[in-house]
């Protein structure tokens, strides 16, 4: 299990931070108090985990207490360590893993997220597996996002497809299809529109590429991962609930985590989203990437 080990070292602030004084609260012989859940909820909001989500978290421990007749605080422990597991484990397949002969995955999220880096480290893990990655510039209104784009595709060695700044967003995925099938690539990562100034605009434009996509190739896109920045915590989740209304979106990347002590956004992600998180950002380099085990995450919490 290679990506345990970097997530458990990505997550050494995390640990090393709020979430980490879990461990202390049940550490002990002490007896289940009120007290004990006041506690408990206080650290996992601090942690990022958000109201709604922690209160669940918390009623679900209590009742699993109850009904299963746990004395002491180790044992509760335990349970809480199987809740957190089955809130983020959502047991759904990677489409992207799927055999097929080009594989089109849509990346979206918030200008500044992480989004550019993400999709190279993305390219960089598939190219690791076998996989023939060409990359897409479909932001066409920032030359600086298609800049970045071409920088990090030299840096991973992907061909990178890209029009003028200001193109149509539509025309570059045909192209990008296109080159993708002439040249016997199996995997294409679009990168699209960070940021328009109006939510119509941004739906507008996200359903083009779709669209083209779709039109392209069978079920295309077959995945539509929208990036998060871990460390903007709960802002990140209202900025998700304005990607997911525009566009389909059917897995998380979370970027940056390594640079967050507070981490529980997580939880929050998993719950109030309902999507699985994909991968994770667990440092600057291209390999900093890992696939998000629900397990290895959350055993890595009480190292």
């Amino acid at each position: 299990m290679g990506h345990s080990r970097s997530l458990g070292d990505s997550l050494r602030r995390t640990r090393q931070g709020v979430l980490g004084r879990i461990d202390g609260l049940f550490g002990t012989e002490q007896p289940i108090t009120d007290e004990l859940w006041e506690r408990l909820e206080e650290i996992l909001i601090l942690a990022d985990v958000g109201m709604p989500t922690t209160v669940a978290l918390v009623d679900r421990l209590r009742d699993r207490v109850k009904q299963e007749g746990v004395r002491g605080a180790p044992q509760a422990r335990e349970v809480l360590k199987q809740e957190m597991i089955a809130l983020l484990d959502h047991h759904l397949p990677w489409p992207a893993d799927e055999k097929r002969l080009l594989t089109v995955i849509l990346v979206i999220g918030a200008n500044g997220s992480g989004k550019t880096t993400s999709i190279a480290k993305m390219a960089h893990h598939y190219q690791q597996r076998g996989r023939r990655v060409m990359l897409c510039a479909a932001d066409t209104f920032r030359a600086a996002a298609i800049d970045q784009l071409k920088i990090w595709g030299e840096r991973v060695g992907a061909p990178v497809i890209a029009h003028q700044p200001g193109a149509d967003a539509g025309a570059v995925v045909y192209d990008a299809i296109r080159a993708s099938e002439s040249r016997g690539m199996d995997l294409l990562i679009i990168d699209t529109a960070g940021r328009l100034h109006t939510h119509h605009n941004l739906m507008q434009e996200l359903g083009k590429v779709r669209r083209v996509a779709a039109k392209q190739v069978h079920r295309a896109p077959h995945e539509t991962l929208l990036v998060l920045d871990a460390t903007t915590g709960q802002n990140g989740l209202s900025q998700a609930f304005h990607f997911k209304e525009a566009v389909e979106v059917t897995g998380i990347v979370l970027a940056k985590l390594d640079g967050t002590a507070k981490g529980g956004v997580v939880f929050a992600i998993a719950r109030e989203l309902g999507l699985p998180i994909r991968f994770v950002g667990t440092g600057e380099e291209v390999e900093d990437l890992a696939g998000f085990d629900a397990t290895s995450f959350v055993e890595s919490l009480y190292l």
